[in-house]
């Protein structure tokens, strides 16, 4: 039987490439997203080639719409075998126009849902002998721009979480991995330039498809040896020393 993987913020992005990698390896895939007109477009094209995809409305900042998106997952499909917390927002304001209320919807929605989605598939998960779980944080974990804290804030807390969730689920043969991207440019790759790609030293800035790859690679069962790791892809960049000359 194909295993069912669910994916946060898969309406658009990177969360898109990964509902599209999934899916096209025989897995069914639940495009969960706040976007209903992008994520149901997905699953429709995805259907249209002959694969299984379902969107759900899930608004991963309410716990209560996790719930629901859980619930019916296991309706649908008894349960979710992988589950990819990809859903995430960004926004750069100065540390004194940052409100509590901008924090918190940050935080939420980036780390606390990681969270609570990977307990409420937990359960399911222990009555079908394991499961997979990745968090998507961001290189920014570990690096940062200006009128940036909330963002890095919640992207540290996922490495933190998930090293912690890869030991508390271990008994139930529940694997917890991290992927920090690095650039991975989401819009017209055409229009980068050369001083955009010369910076990596792979040569070239990142597509939503190195974290897709990656997604399949770390939630398959032959490599659960890794676990509580966080996996950098980033071109190598943040392994670069940077001078001026």
């Amino acid at each position: 039987m194909n295993k069912t993987v669910i994916i946060t913020g898969a309406a658009n992005g990177i969360g898109q490439a990964i509902a599209s990698a999934f899916a096209r390896n025989t897995f069914r895939t639940v495009i969960a997203d706040i976007d209903s007109k992008n994520g149901n477009k997905l699953a429709t094209d995805l259907l249209n080639d002959g694969l299984e995809a379902t969107f759900i409305m899930c608004n991963v900042s309410d716990p209560e719409s996790i719930k629901n998106l859980v619930a019916e997952v296991n309706k649908i499909y008894d349960g979710a075998d992988i589950v990819i917390n990809n859903a995430g927002i960004s926004e750069f304001i100065p540390p004194k126009d940052l409100t509590v209320q901008k924090w918190d919807q940050i935080l939420n929605t980036n780390l606390r849902s990681s969270f609570l989605m990977s307990r409420e598939v937990a359960s399911r998960m222990k009555k079908k002998g394991g499961g997979s779980i990745v968090n998507i944080a961001s290189t920014r974990a570990t690096m940062s721009e200006k009128n940036s804290e909330a963002y890095a804030a919640s992207k540290g807390g996922l490495l933190a979480l998930t090293h912690a969730m890869a030991v508390s689920y271990a008994e139930y043969n529940i694997n917890v991995n991290c992927i920090s991207p690095g650039w991975i440019h989401t819009g017209d790759y055409e229009k980068l330039r050369d001083i955009d790609h010369s910076q990596h030293p792979s040569g070239r800035v990142g597509k939503p498809d190195d974290i897709a790859r990656a997604c399949l690679f770390l939630t398959n069962p032959d490599n659960n040896f890794i676990n509580g790791e966080n996996l950098v892809i980033d071109g190598g960049m943040t392994r670069k020393m940077i001078y001026q000359y």
